[in-house]
Parts: C-alpha cells; structure tokens; sequence
C-alpha cells in the first residue's frame, strides 16, 4: 500500500482526475481516496516515483510527508 499526500484534492472531479492518473500507470491498481485529509492510498505493484510522476504529469503534485 502507497499513502500519497496530495494538496490539490478538493473534490470528486480532483479524484477521478488523480485515478485516472495512477491507472495509467497501473490498470490494476486499487485507489481510496480521502478528501479532506487530501490523502490517496494506493494498493499497487507500481513504484511510488511513477505514481509520483504521473500525478505530476496531471496537475497533482504529491506532497511529501
């Protein structure tokens, strides 16, 4: 399991953004989101860097801890 912060997550249309994002990366990945924590847990065989890149790529920086 990836726990990624991630600031710019305020609403639904940020998530479907943000997974959209990390199923490029993995079709298989399994992703919760958490709002207002703006936290995303991901259960992936991907790397944390290439979720980290991806999310990036789409205008969602992750932040670190």
């Amino acid at each position: 399991m990836i726990s990624l912060n991630i600031p710019k997550i305020r609403c639904g249309g940020c998530v479907a953004s943000v997974e959209k994002a990390v199923l490029s990366v993995d079709p298989a990945a399994k992703i919760t989101a958490d709002i207002p924590a703006r936290r995303v847990e991901v259960e992936t065989t991907a790397s944390s860097q290439s979720l980290a890149d991806a999310l990036a790529a789409a205008g969602y920086p992750v932040q670190e801890n």
